[in-house]
């Protein structure tokens, strides 16, 4: 992940300055054949995204750390700067059914799940699923539907099945959803519910590039107009390999004492002056998912306490809400995540 203090100052940046997964999986050691495997997967996603992408290093990192964790991506951040394409991209490198959904404020709840159709030659009722039955699911600008389609994602988000006219339909498997939205424009949008931001295993803000990688963008497509190099990114992955590459993230080792550190930084976000709601169980689940992942990716098959810093703002930004007055002076959810990350011991 990009490094913050290289980036132009933002509220919304990681208050934890950490170095990247790229950076410190330079000197990885190759303890095991399968870590080492995952290390050069993370490595060719990477590329195959690079073919097209200029910069949003953190954003292409955090999406294959959740594929790996098995959880879903929120991605925020102004029209323009590649959030959809960089998704289709990342969703391009996995051999696997692929789906789009673009969210309208008249998107019905059937629309995304499925309906059941009379089929008259047999005399019954078949189920016809929804575009969400997929392997990797990307939900266009997610706040501009209304509140009854965005509950039909509960379910699906949480525990990977539809209801539909009562009869429970379970999805394909690996199941990984990445949603976007624009923080900008309010105007035919709705504000996600708490409880389904919560299932999203992190939310990653991304900013605008900077005037080099600007300067790169125009350089790498001035030419290409249509993206005709789209067609140049290759899967990387099957669904088996994510399969087999989420339990061997599972099976990294991490210590009592690093979960005794995550439970205390979830926990004082509850006690925290500054915040109105702290962050539920979760995401301490989240934190422990995500820092496996990550020590994975760097060929490591134990936890230490900058995984669990490097993921702990992406993991808790959209689980907790600053208090009225903090938010009237400017304060930002980084500032108190970055004050409660300072303040707990880090375990040695």
């Amino acid at each position: 992940m990009e490094d913050p203090s290289t980036r132009d100052p933002a509220p919304e940046n990681d208050p934890v300055s950490q170095p990247s997964l790229g950076e410190l999986s330079q000197d990885m050691p190759q303890e095991r054949p399968a870590l080492a495997q995952l290390h050069a997967a993370a490595e060719e996603i990477r590329r195959e995204v690079g073919k097209l992408i200029v910069g949003q290093r953190e954003l292409v990192d955090l999406l294959i750390v959740s594929l790996l964790a098995g959880g879903h991506v929120l991605v925020e951040g102004v029209p323009g700067i590649a959030k959809t394409l960089t998704a289709r991209l990342v969703a391009r490198t996995v051999d696997a059914s692929y789906s789009r959904i673009q969210f309208t404020p008249d998107l019905m709840p059937s629309d995304v799940t499925g309906t059941t159709v009379l089929n008259a030659t047999a005399g019954r009722f078949d189920f016809h699923p929804g575009p969400i039955f997929g392997n990797v699911v990307l939900i266009d600008e997610i706040n501009r539907a209304p509140a009854k389609t965005q509950a039909a994602l509960f379910e699906v988000m949480a525990e990977q099945q539809v209801t539909v006219d009562g009869v429970t339909h379970s999805l394909p498997d690996p199941f990984f959803v990445i949603a976007t939205q624009n923080p900008i424009e309010q105007e035919g949008t709705y504000r996600l519910p708490e409880a389904q931001l919560d299932r999203f295993l992190l939310r990653v803000v991304v900013d605008y590039p900077n005037q080099q990688e600007e300067r790169d963008i125009l350089y790498r497509f001035r030419n290409d107009f249509r993206q005709r190099q789209l067609e140049d990114v290759r899967p990387v992955l099957t669904r088996d390999q994510v399969a087999e590459y989420r339990a061997v993230v599972e099976s990294v080792h991490i210590r009592d004492e690093l979960l005794d550190y995550i439970a205390d930084l979830v926990h004082r976000t509850r006690t925290h002056p500054d915040l109105y709601l702290g962050a539920s169980p979760r995401a301490s689940l989240a934190i422990l998912r995500l820092s496996k992942a990550v020590a994975a990716l760097e060929g490591r098959d134990f936890v230490t306490p900058d995984d669990i810093q490097l993921v702990a703002y992406p993991a808790l930004n959209h689980r907790i809400i600053l208090t009225p007055e903090r938010e009237m002076e400017g304060h930002a959810a980084a500032d108190v995540i970055g004050e409660i990350l300072k303040a707990i011991e880090i375990p040695r």
